[in-house]
């Protein structure tokens, strides 16, 4: 009876196909790229209105790569996104160029560059004649911001970039056209969960709290909890389909405590068990085969081999041969007296004498002739095996067997009788009893709600942190009653990790706790988590494409450096390096020249 079974997707990425930037990309402007540079996934797309852009971003793509084995000596060389495939066998491999959500490896996000100007169809050899609108991390350290503009300047030669964060672009997409709001913002992603104050339509900065946790560590603790449920299918349990059970199967409780009891009860159990069926084989270890199918598989199985192996040596004897004609060649042209030409090819060849070279000319030739050899050799033998394979049976019956033999045989014959086949009938109609199809089941009951449960209980996976329920509190005790009233009107819920079903009725539970009695408040989920971010920052792009205040260019970033911002209403807080201000050369002469007088009226006062 299949109630609540599920099978695993396994979702393999097909690759990007190579777009054509199109028209609407060369026009008498410099269309805007807008780049959402997430941990999890990078999107990338045309900031231009009407239909050529498309109603999503043309690239969505995972952001990892992975270094084929050999790149460096000419191999295929690393690979990015979806060109990978599946993960799962390239897991050891993926490297990613963030640190929780900010990117620190230069050379891992120039090739998820490379990999989105290429897919759009921008040619990045020489220059990137287009503007860029990036997303970066909130609060994000000035070093990633520096390593980021020196890329995005020195590398690919944009000429203006402006920055923004993420939440703070879907929090733009989501607002009303021309109004400036106040509100929270809870945005959840891939490595963090952060909770964002906006007042006046700006950020306040200092009062941003970060939790480091996500999707990440829910899939890592779901995965542990089935591991120790199911040590047997331990392989089986990897990080992609774990991924996949969050998306799909897992879901909030607005009452942890209280949804745990209703999980205590059979058949509420029963009902909501989502049993997810692991790939497997329905050929049993044991299969029923006779001797004579053993015998034949055996059989094909070492003609193949044989095969194989004198393939493999006719391989190498035609490489020994042609090594062979080539100093056959050279040695030629030394008994033809072209010297020049012989001493040419000795340096080619890595030898210093003809000497050496005789010395190789003669094991190669004992080489090869040992090579014919066993050519031919393996060729009788298979022969003779092919025409000798059928006799070799009856010539062992003439063989009397002693009377040791004779009682060993009759001790064994129960189990090595010619009709042991037969025996094994009967075991065929009962091995249907064993439902191997349950055996590869995994049943997630209260996974479903203690993986996600993490970041309002960061405690369940031993985390010395607050919940996004006391983080909120606490961030909401540092206003006034009145700025608390105006920003709790409008809690804003984004990110990848928000799109739990529950999640908006648990915030609200939250809400209702900490606030007081018969105080209002909202929460507004995003129309779309994922991908509001990338519709902020094209809308944004559009509207602020001839303002000069809110873009970095070229001359800007060489006047005052990669790390300088320039801020506008998604943007962080721009703090520029207050270096200590170091004493000029002047002022340590005088000082020292006072201490010298200092010391030279003491000893004279003393004498």
């Amino acid at each position: 009876m299949a109630v609540n079974v599920f099978q695993f997707r396994d979702a393999r990425a097909a690759p990007d196909p190579v777009l054509e930037a199109g028209p609407v990309a060369h026009g008498p402007l410099s269309v805007p790229l807008v780049l959402d540079n997430g941990s999890f996934q990078a999107r990338a797309g045309w900031a231009c209105p009407g239909p050529d852009a498309g109603p999503e971003p043309r690239l969505q793509f995972r952001a990892v790569c992975a270094r084929g084995r050999g790149g460096a000596r000419g191999g295929t060389g690393p690979q990015v996104g979806n060109a990978l495939g599946s993960l799962e066998p390239l897991r050891w491999m993926l490297r990613s160029p963030f640190d929780r959500n900010v990117p620190v490896n230069l050379e891992l996000q120039e090739l998820l560059l490379d990999y989105s100007f290429q897919h759009l169809g921008v040619s990045s050899q020489g220059c990137v004649d287009h503007p860029i609108v990036l997303t970066e991390a909130v609060c994000n350290p000035l070093y990633s911001r520096q390593m980021m503009s020196e890329l995005l300047f020195e590398c690919y030669r944009i000429p203006k970039v402006a920055y923004g964060i993420d939440s703070l672009f879907s929090f733009y997409y989501n607002r009303p056209k021309n109004s400036v709001s106040s509100g929270l913002i809870i945005s959840s992603g891939y490595q963090c969960t952060h909770i964002l104050p906006i007042l006046e339509g700006r950020l306040d900065a200092k009062n941003c709290k970060r939790i480091n946790l996500g999707g990440s560590q829910a899939a890592g603790y779901l995965q542990r909890l089935l591991q120790l449920k199911y040590p047997g299918h331990l392989a089986a349990i990897t990080l992609s389909r774990m991924e996949e059970i969050l998306h799909e199967h897992s879901y909030i409780a607005e009452d942890y405590m209280e949804e745990l009891e209703k999980w205590r009860c059979p058949d509420y159990y029963e009902n909501n068990v989502h049993k997810m069926q692991l790939p497997f084989s329905s050929k049993l270890l044991g299969s029923t085969l006779t001797a004579e199918e053993k015998q034949e598989r055996r059989q094909q199985q070492l003609r193949r081999l044989q095969e194989l192996n004198a393939r493999r040596r006719e391989e190498k004897l035609q490489l020994d041969q042609e090594r062979l004609d080539r100093l056959l060649y050279v040695q030629e042209l030394l008994e033809d007296g072209q010297m020049d030409q012989f001493h040419k090819a000795l340096i080619e060849l890595n030898m210093d004498s003809p000497e050496e070279l005789q010395s190789y000319i003669q094991k190669l030739s004992s080489a090869v002739e040992q090579a014919k050899q066993k050519i031919l050799q393996a060729e009788v033998n298979l022969e003779v095996d092919v025409v000798d394979s059928k006799p070799e049976t009856p010539e062992l019956e003439p063989l009397e067997p002693t009377l040791e033999d004779m009682d060993g045989v009759n001790d064994f014959e129960p189990l090595f009788s010619e009709e042991a086949p037969e025996v094994e009938k009967p075991v065929a109609t009962v091995q249907p009893v064993f439902n191997l199809a349950a055996y590869h089941q995994l049943f997630v009951g209260t996974e479903r709600i203690r993986a996600p449960e993490i970041i309002f209980q960061p405690s369940l996976i031993g985390e010395e942190q607050a919940g996004i329920a006391e983080t909120l509190q606490y961030i909401l005790d540092r206003y006034p009653k009145d700025v608390q009233d105006t920003l709790v009107q409008n809690v804003f819920l984004t990110g990848g990790n928000v799109m739990y079903p529950g999640m908006k009725a648990r915030i609200e539970r939250e809400l209702l706790q900490m606030r007081p009695f018969q105080s209002s408040f909202q929460v507004q989920l995003a129309s779309n988590p994922v991908l509001d971010a990338w519709y902020g920052a094209r809308d944004w792009a559009l509207d602020h494409l001839e303002d000069n205040g809110a873009w970095v260019t070229r001359k800007e970033y060489e006047e005052k450096g990669g790390e300088y911002l320039k801020e506008h209403c998604a943007s962080n807080i721009y703090v520029p390096i207050r270096l200590p201000k170091q004493a000029s050369r002047a002022s340590d002469a005088q000082a020292s020249s006072r201490g010298s007088g200092g010391c030279g009226n003491g000893t004279g006062e003393q004498a």
